[in-house]
């Protein structure tokens, strides 16, 4: 994963400004939902105002209180936001409820920035600029409800199932062996990820068939998660079970208004065709030079 980070990152790079920037031509702001100029002030935003570092400096001092109340809560060993009894911190209400504390951050801010820029003046401020942002998310809705009934169509027709059975079944009568055998392992990886969505899922069902037979002809556990996570991963983007993929559609249509499934699909499938391709490449190099995978962890299991 160390090594991929680096060889994703360039390749991302290089796939998105040769291909698919070029493919979608010169940016119309008119198009989007983003405007140049403040709708109240007219003023550019490209710069800001006094009113919004006003705005910036109300947040930055709400930030520093808030983190000074958080370090309060958890850095003494009795703090009031470690575990009750224990003064753990892995189950304490700090991490419990993590998610309702992200939301009170933002909200927080959000309002010591909009008191100081004066563009919140009272309550109903507040409500008007919450329904505001989430009108933006209407598109989004739309499209996960009915998003919503196709997998759970696919996963009452149990399509996804049969395919990764009947996919473990069939790269086993194979008979593949080494470096061909883990790239076909990979391929039917990135097939099954197509019709279903979640990688714990497949790995559940997948497990159970390759772990015992890659171990019998001397792979390590750790190296064939290893192959599986790659195919995984190249397909993810391009896959409508994925769970984000109905809002990634959804930010697509705010800044082309004409774009769809199908435009998503096919903007990303220059990143699968490369990662697959230098990811498999990647992975023969390793096996060649049989680096370990991580720490304990070989490619081969020992005699």
């Amino acid at each position: 994963m160390a090594a991929s980070t680096f060889l994703i990152s360039f390749a991302g790079t290089w796939v998105t400004e040769k291909i698919v920037e070029p493919r979608l031509g010169k940016y119309n702001p008119e198009d989007g939902s983003e405007d140049l100029k403040d709708s109240a002030s007219g003023e550019s935003m490209n710069s800001l105002t006094a009113q919004e570092k006003r705005g910036l400096r109300f947040a930055l001092v709400a930030l520093i209180i808030i983190v000074a109340v958080l370090l309060w809560g958890i850095i003494p060993a009795g703090g009031f936001l470690r575990e009750a009894g224990t003064g753990g911190i892995l189950k304490s209400p700090l991490l419990k409820g993590i998610v309702a504390l992200i939301f009170l951050i933002a909200f927080v801010l959000s309002i010591a920035y909009g008191l100081g820029a004066g563009t919140l003046k009272s309550d109903k401020d507040i409500m008007k600029g919450m329904a505001k942002s989430m009108s933006t998310m209407g598109t989004y809705i739309v499209l996960v409800f009915f998003a919503a009934q196709f997998v759970a169509f696919f996963n009452w027709s149990k399509v996804g199932l049969i395919v990764a059975v009947k996919g473990a079944e069939g790269l086993k009568a194979l008979g593949l062996v080494g470096i061909p055998m883990m790239i076909m392992f990979m391929f039917v990886a990135s097939l099954i990820n197509l019709v279903m969505g979640s990688a714990s899922a497949k790995w559940a069902l997948m497990a159970p068939v390759f772990i015992p037979m890659f171990m019998l002809l001397g792979y390590s556990p750790e190296f064939v998660q290893v192959v599986y996570r790659i195919g995984d991963s190249v397909t993810n983007i391009i896959s409508p079970m994925m769970s984000y993929f109905a809002l990634i559609v959804a930010f697509v249509e705010r800044y082309d208004k004409k774009a769809g499934i199908g435009t998503v699909i096919a903007l990303m499938l220059p990143y699968t065709f490369v990662f697959s391709l230098l990811w498999s490449i990647l992975l023969v190099i390793w096996m060649l030079i049989g680096i370990p995978v991580g720490p304990g962890a070989p490619i081969h299991l020992p005699l």
